[in-house]
């Protein structure tokens, strides 16, 4: 565990680039449940599986780049597409053993809980992605789901191998309300999450696209700017539905959608409820668990 900040971004690469990342013991689980059913595996079922979980699907991706054939010419940006060219069975045999995020933060349990948080907020941003993916009937909407799920990575991964750094952070953000979480990482860390995020993304060689989807100088490009709008709001909305930024997500999102904010608000509550069936992945309450507090939306 690291308890002080390193250097700079390249010591954080290089410290995680040497790390034995860990994944959610729910996915160990589900590795296992389809690693008995082989024979009958639905591919699509899963990548569902690994998509719940972050560190997981970064997992997938690194270990395609390692494997891939010179002769691919195009990059692979969508899970169900990376576990089609590995195969299963090199799949379950390289992802046999697996270290779990329960197991390394088990003495740190308010780390824990906080990295749990962090990876139901991706998977909350990854719905919100979905829907206005399809909504703008974008035909590649996996490639879009993808980025959302890794945009917040190095903030889990620093959760992990990191869990004093954050909770000063999050201290840091609680002491001050309405201090933005890149300010408050520029402050403990020396630098603000994305960059590491970006660093490690090239590091790592994850495609291009994804790289240019999670970057916010590309936040003008609409797909780009669906990881952007779909991370703001999974982030305001985690502890409640009464955050200072979400109006101006309403706003923004619903200028993007080109739908009235009451819709948009709509939308919002019925993902916010389908990414609650997920809750059991985490541990920990979704941010659906508040929506009884949330006045109704004009008809």
């Amino acid at each position: 565990m690291i308890t002080q900040p390193l250097k700079d971004v390249a010591a954080w690469v290089a410290y995680f680039d040497q790390a034995d990342i860990p994944v959610l013991a729910r996915t160990q689980a589900e590795l296992v449940r389809f690693k008995a059913n082989e024979d009958d595996l639905n591919g699509r079922e899963l990548a569902d599986a690994i998509m719940h979980d972050p560190l997981m699907t970064l997992k997938v991706l690194r270990y395609l780049h390692t494997h891939h054939s010179k002769r691919q010419a195009m990059e692979i940006t969508t899970i169900a597409h990376a576990v089609m060219m590995l195969g299963t069975t090199p799949f379950f045999r390289y992802f046999a053993r697996l270290p779990t995020i329960e197991t390394a933060l088990k003495d740190h349990p308010q780390a824990l809980n906080n990295v749990m948080h962090g990876m139901s907020r991706a998977r909350h941003a990854a719905l919100y992605a979905q829907d206005w993916a399809l909504l703008r009937n974008d035909i590649e909407s996996d490639e879009v789901v993808l980025a959302a799920l890794l945009r917040d990575l190095a903030e889990i991964l620093m959760g992990c191998f990191a869990p004093r750094l954050m909770l000063e952070i999050r201290e840091l953000m609680r002491a001050n309300p309405g201090l933005r979480s890149a300010e408050a990482q520029q402050r403990v860390l020396g630098f603000r999450g994305l960059e590491l995020q970006l660093a490690l993304a090239e590091r790592w060689h994850l495609p291009k696209l994804l790289q240019a989807l999670m970057d916010e100088e590309h936040a003008k490009q609409p797909r780009a700017k669906n990881v952007s709008l779909a991370c703001r709001l999974a982030r305001h909305s985690t502890n409640n539905w009464f955050d200072a930024g979400l109006p101006d997500d309403y706003a923004d999102i619903a200028a993007f959608l080109n739908l009235r904010e009451e819709d948009v608000r709509h939308r919002i509550q019925r993902i916010a409820l389908q990414a609650a069936g997920s809750w059991t992945w985490y541990g920990v309450a979704p941010a659906a668990a508040w929506l009884p507090l949330l006045p109704p939306a004009r008809a």
